[in-house]
């Protein structure tokens, strides 16, 4: 028979594999605008409100917020010999420069910054460009006048944080301890178990432990409220010496003075180049101090849940699991305790870095600044998520209360304490209390039935032992119930 060749595989076009190590082309994401970090990407819609005051348009609107109005005040015055006070047009159109900063304003703020390669000297620019159809040309050098570029961003950022603490951190902060303080006042008197070091203690009340909680989160609120915002508009080395030089009559400290307090600001009065930031770190230490609480109660909370103490409601079409469909996982209080700690790293280090310049200035604090609204973002973020996860929560009240009926131990501390007064009113019998019942209850399960035996036995006043008699692990809560409603 001939000879014939096994079947050849038909020929196919040439491929080039990607060399190993390399990722194969693909569309660009960057082109697209995808923002990089999550908190303008994923969980933007949280934290939204804080780009009004802490992007950088809102930042550059500040600064022409600062501009306008030190224009405006230089000229009310009447600080500069020959300017005369603005007409109520002249002022509002002014103003209009502010109120009107938007998409088109901050592209073409953009254009002029890279032509100026800096961005304040780009905003005295764009103000000038407005000036003539005000009838104010001729006032164009009044634009920044004697200021040094951190005279304007140390006010804008004042303004922009104040305005980030108060419509934005505070109001969210305080829907998620009110949240909280709701569920202290509905389970003031649900009796729970304690646990000290993990192990069963003297119970409570579901409720005090909340408002525990609540207690101290608004002490740490108010801190924040009262919190003063500082600011300075006095020259390239805080000395005024440019105001001295054009206009050596002004009184500039006073000038100065009321222009920071104009803008809602406290003034500072000594400073180098910078304002010093003193402020900044003691308010961010503030909001970690209450992100760091937050932060242990979420792990409680999650501690709570994992022994059944709280029942998730499962929000409907939603997936616990991808492979455990029973699951509903406590993902709002993970998400808050991240959330919690990238803030306070921010927060942290902010509060380090800015309390420190070198001799009359140095930059370090410029690019921290940037950063503000991150740290606050995720801290925002967070209180999004404790928010939404207490309104999924449900008390299991029989969880609670079958815990608490398996650990009659804990009347052990109330049975010692009575015996304690009992030999001090001069009963016999009562030595040794605290070693007594350690011999009972350590280490050992005790039922009611056994602690009743117990009691019997040792021949107390009528009224203490009826006192004793009537206790149980759910009605051993002492002042739980009214220590509730106390925050």
């Amino acid at each position: 028979m001939p000879e014939t060749s096994a079947p050849q595989p038909s020929a196919s076009p040439s491929v080039s594999p990607t060399p190993q190590g390399t990722t194969p082309a693909r569309q660009s994401l960057a082109d697209a605008g995808i923002p990089l970090g999550p908190l303008d990407g994923r969980y933007r819609s949280a934290v939204a409100p804080l780009t009004e005051h802490l992007s950088e348009a809102a930042l550059n609107r500040n600064r022409l917020h600062v501009e306008v109005e030190w224009f405006i005040h230089l000229a009310h015055h009447e600080v500069l010999p020959g300017l005369h006070a603005l007409t109520e047009d002249q002022e509002a159109g002014l103003r209009a420069i502010v109120t009107g900063f938007g998409a088109e304003g901050v592209a073409e703020l953009g254009a002029i910054e890279k032509e100026t390669v800096h961005d304040v000297k780009a905003v005295e620019y764009y103000i000038g460009r407005r000036l003539p159809e005000l009838g104010l040309e001729h006032l164009t050098p009044l634009v920044h006048f004697a200021c040094t570029s951190e005279d304007i961003n140390n006010l804008s950022y004042a303004v922009g944080v104040r305005d980030a603490i108060g419509e934005v951190w505070l109001p969210a902060a305080r829907a998620a301890v009110g949240t909280l303080r709701e569920m202290a006042a509905a389970a003031a008197a649900t009796p729970m178990l304690s646990r000290t070091h993990g192990q069963p203690a003297t119970p409570t009340t579901l409720g005090k432990e909340m408002a525990v909680f609540v207690h101290r989160l608004e002490r740490q609120l108010r801190r924040v409220e009262q919190q003063e915002y500082l600011g300075k508009i006095n020259g390239a080395t805080g000395t005024y010496a440019a105001h001295l030089a054009a206009v050596p009559s002004a009184n500039w400290p006073d000038v100065s003075r009321t222009f920071v307090e104009h803008l809602g600001l406290t003034w500072n009065p000594l400073t180098t180049q910078i304002e010093s930031h003193d402020w900044q770190a003691e308010l961010y230490a503030d909001v970690a101090r209450f992100n760091r609480i937050l932060h242990g109660f979420c792990v409680d909370v999650w501690s709570y849940i994992s022994i059944g103490y709280f029942a998730q409601i499962p929000v409907a079409g939603a997936t616990g699991s991808s492979t455990m469909p029973h699951k509903v996982n406590p993902i709002r209080f993970e998400n808050a305790e991240s959330n919690l700690e990238l803030s306070n790293a921010l927060l942290d280090s902010l509060g380090a870095t800015l309390v420190e310049s070198r001799w009359q200035r140095d930059l370090t604090d410029s690019t921290s600044q940037r950063n503000i609204g991150v740290g606050l973002g995720h801290s925002v973020l967070a209180l999004s998520n404790v928010t939404k996860g207490m309104a999924q929560l449900k008390v299991a009240d029989a969880v609670l209360a079958e815990d608490l009926d398996h650990n009659w131990e804990v009347l052990g501390e109330a049975v010692q304490t009575v015996m304690r007064q009992q030999a001090i009113a001069g009963v016999e019998g009562m030595d040794n209390p605290y070693e007594r019942l350690k011999e009972l209850t350590r280490g050992h399960r005790v039922d009611g039935e056994r602690m009743r035996e117990f009691v019997l036995g040792l021949a107390l006043e009528p009224d203490a032992e009826a006192r004793l008699l009537a206790l149980t692990p759910a009605s051993y809560i002492g002042l739980a119930e009214e220590l509730s409603h106390l925050h």
